[in-house]
C-alpha cells in the first residue's frame, strides 16, 4: 500500500511557537549527555502502574477534542462544552513541543495550566503526546534516525524522560496518559520506527521503564500508530505488553475515496486494531481522529462516532482544526451537524435505569357474603314436619306446625 501523506501540523507546538515557554526552558534545561560519556544502566523495571478506572459502570466513553496546545486549548474546552449543550468533556489533550529536549522534558510554564485543569475534577483525564526525539518534525533522514534510535536504546536520552516524569508528578498529574512516539509507523516524525524497528522497541521500553521508576507515578502509556499499513506495519513496532497500557490508533478520513467500511476492513485498519488489542488484553483509544482527504464527509463522521460508541475506547479526542474539525472549522457544516447532534448534552453519567414494568397481580375477588336462605327460619315453638324433598321443593321449605296450640287454647 502506498505511504499515506502526512497532515498539516500548523497548530501543533513546534520550534519557535512557544517563545515564552522556550525562554523559561533555557533556564531549567539539564545538560545533555556528551557523546563519549558513559551510558547509565537502565533502571530496574518496577511493577506496572495500577489500573485507574476510566468510566463509571454504564457511562459513555470519555471524550474531548484537541483545541490548541496551550492555555487557549484549556479555555476553549468550556466553550465547546457549551456549544454541545453542556456535554462533559472529560479529556484534555495536548502535545509537548518536539523541537528541543528541554521542551520534551516539560519546560516550566507549559504544563501548569493543563495540570490545573486536570486536578479540578477527580474524573478528568490528561492526555499528553510525548515525542521520543528532538527535531521531531525536521525531516531527519533514515540513516540519522537509525543512529538516534540506537543511541536511545542504549540509554543516552534516559535523563530527559526522567525529568519529564518528575515534572508531571510535581504538578500533581501522575496519572497522565502518555501517547509516546505516536504514528511511529509513518514517515513524518524523527521518532519513527521504520529505519530500525528493533532499536525503536528497545528505546520505547527503556523510556517507559525510566518514567515508571519515578516515585509517585501512575502513568499509562498509549501505543498509537496511524490507521493502516503506512510505511511499515505497526504491529512490527509493538514493544510488548509489559510496557503498553493502552493500544490507540490515529484514524483520519483518508486516503481519498476510501469508504468507512474499507477503513474498517483494510489491513492494519480499525477492525485489526480492535482485534489486536483484545488479543493482548489491552483497552483501546483514539487520540486523534477527524475529517481529511474526503472533505465534509458526514457519513464518515456518523460511522466513526458509532464505531467508538460500539467499541468503548478509554477515550477519544477529535482533532478540531481545519481540515479535520467541526467546531473551529467552518469548512465542514454537514459533519458539524452530525457531531453536534450525536454528542449534544452527553455526560459521563450512566444511562438512567428504566424500572421494570410492574406486572399487575390478578385482583383477589372480595369475599362473597353468604346468601340468605330463601325459606324463613322456623320460629321458636314451631316444629318442622318431614314431608319429603319433593313436597318441600314445591312448598318452598319445610312446613312448620306449632305444638303449643293446645296449651294456648285452654
Amino acid at each position: 500500500m502506498a505511504v499515506r501523506q502526512s497532515r498539516t501540523r500548523s497548530r501543533r507546538p513546534a520550534r519557535g511557537v512557544a517563545a515564552v515557554v522556550a525562554a523559561a526552558a533555557l533556564l531549567a534545561a539539564s545538560p545533555q549527555v556528551a557523546a563519549g560519556e558513559p551510558v547509565p544502566p537502565a533502571p530496574a523495571p518496577p511493577a506496572p502502574a495500577p489500573a485507574v478506572p476510566d468510566r463509571k459502570p454504564g457511562a459513555a466513553p470519555a471524550f474531548g477534542a484537541y483545541l490548541d496546545y496551550g492555555p487557549r486549548g484549556v479555555a476553549r474546552m468550556a466553550q465547546l462544552s457549551h456549544w454541545l449543550g453542556g456535554a462533559e468533556l472529560r479529556v484534555g489533550h495536548t502535545y509537548l513541543p518536539g523541537d528541543l529536549w528541554s521542551n520534551i522534558e516539560g519546560a516550566p510554564g507549559f504544563l501548569d495550566v493543563w495540570a490545573d485543569w486536570r486536578t479540578r475534577e477527580a474524573d478528568r483525564m490528561f492526555v499528553l503526546n510525548v515525542p521520543m526525539m528532538e527535531r521531531n518534525e525536521e525531516g531527519v533522514d533514515d540513516d540519522e534516525v537509525r543512529k538516534l534510535l540506537r543511541q536511545g536504546a542504549a540509554g543516552r536520552f534516559d535523563h530527559h524522560f526522567r525529568a519529564l516524569a518528575e515534572r508531571l508528578v510535581e504538578l500533581n498529574v501522575p496519572d497522565t496518559v502518555l501517547v509516546l512516539g505516536w504514528e511511529m509507523n509513518g514517515t513524518t516524525y524523527t521518532h519513527r520506527c521504520g529505519p530500525d524497528p528493533e532499536a525503536w522497541k528497545t528505546y520505547w521500553n527503556r523510556i517507559v521503564t525510566t518514567m515508571r521508576s519515578v516515585p509517585g507515578q501512575k502513568f499509562r502509556f498509549d501505543f498509537t500508530p496511524s490507521r493502516g499499513r503506512d510505511a511499515i506495519p505497526w504491529t512490527q513496532c509493538y514493544p510488548g505488553d509489559a510496557t503498553v497500557d493502552i493500544i490507540g490508533m490515529d484514524s483520519y478520513d483518508q486516503p481519498r475515496g476510501m469508504a468507512f467500511d474499507e477503513q474498517v476492513k483494510e489491513p492494519y485498519g480499525l477492525q485489526a486494531h480492535v482485534d489486536f488489542a483484545k488479543a493482548h488484553g489491552k483497552p483501546i483509544s483514539y487520540p486523534e481522529w477527524g475529517l481529511f482527504r474526503n472533505g465534509d464527509n458526514a457519513e464518515y463522521m456518523r460511522r466513526m462516532l458509532a464505531w467508538m460508541d460500539e467499541h468503548k475506547p478509554v477515550y477519544n479526542t477529535l482533532t478540531d482544526y481545519c481540515p479535520h474539525g467541526v467546531w473551529q472549522c467552518d469548512d465542514n457544516p454537514r459533519s458539524t451537524a452530525v457531531y453536534r447532534s450525536v454528542l449534544f448534552g452527553r455526560t459521563d453519567e450512566p444511562d438512567p435505569t428504566v424500572p421494570e414494568p410492574t406486572v399487575p397481580t390478578a385482583p383477589t375477588a372480595p369475599p362473597v357474603p353468604a346468601v340468605p336462605p330463601t325459606a324463613p327460619e322456623p320460629s321458636a315453638n314451631c316444629s318442622p314436619l318431614e314431608l319429603g324433598d319433593w313436597v318441600e321443593y314445591w312448598l318452598g321449605g319445610k312446613l312448620c306446625m306449632r305444638l303449643d296450640w293446645y296449651s294456648r287454647n285452654k
